[in-house]
């Protein structure tokens, strides 16, 4: 089952994400049938590195 953040709201550019068989699943809502496929490790790395604020400077 995909979920997205709560943050993201109602709109049509989420980032949604699911787990398959151990592997972490992710997509964009508006374009479902192009699915990134990574494990939990490398995921758990980048969302640590997102909370550590490694990627700040994309959004600048």
């Amino acid at each position: 089952m995909w979920q997205k953040s709560s943050f993201s709201g109602e709109g049509p550019q989420c980032v949604e994400i699911a787990e398959h068989n151990g592997d972490i699943l992710m997509r964009e809502s508006d374009d479902p049938n192009t699915v990134t496929t990574t494990s939990r490790d490398k995921f758990a790395a980048f969302i640590a590195g997102v909370k550590a604020g490694e990627f700040d400077h994309f959004t600048n």
